[in-house]
């Protein structure tokens, strides 16, 4: 950590990596937070100049705040739980469309230290990405087990993997 930031420096520099290159590829970025709280938009507004890339941020971490703020019908969640593809697919929708931006990543986990179960025990992250113009049923969506290292780590990890969805594919443009 410098003095010119309160968060990690791997942190920053994914953040600072994401601004330039979403800058460069003149793409506009959302976000839809729930277990890392606003942490992926806190690191993304770290970076000098970020304006011209971030234009929102949605913190849902409770199922009611992912249906009022983000339209995520109850029943996905009922069926699949918060922390599913299905949930986090609906997320990164929600906040594209609510947006208008070129590009949303939405992340959804279990942090710890309690809330985990079997199936999805504490690391448990789901992340899912949403392009304006892609094609709705061409999920990119992936689920991450970060193992029990600890509420922070888990959010750390999270937050750098949202950050690395939001780049650029090679030759990908708005």
């Amino acid at each position: 950590m410098n003095a010119d930031t309160i968060l990690p420096d791997e942190l920053v520099e994914a953040a600072r990596r994401v601004v330039e290159l979403n800058r460069a590829a003149g793409r506009r970025v959302a976000v839809a937070e729930s277990c890392t709280g606003g942490l992926v938009a806190a690191a993304l507004t770290e970076i000098a100049g970020c304006s011209d890339v971030i234009e929102a941020g949605y913190v849902t971490y409770s199922n009611e705040a992912k249906t009022a703020a983000l339209g995520v019908r109850g029943d996905l969640i009922e069926t699949f739980g918060a922390v599913s593809i299905a949930v986090a697919w609906a997320m990164a929708q929600g906040a594209l469309a609510r947006s208008g931006a070129d590009v949303a990543v939405a992340v959804t986990g279990v942090a710890g230290p309690g809330g985990g179960s079997a199936r999805k025990p504490v690391g448990t992250v789901v992340f899912a990405r949403a392009e304006k113009g892609g094609d709705p049923v061409d999920v990119h969506a992936i689920r991450r087990d970060f193992g029990d290292r600890g509420r922070g780590g888990i959010r750390l990890q999270a937050a750098l993997c949202a950050l690395e969805l939001l780049l650029p594919i090679s030759g990908e443009t708005p």
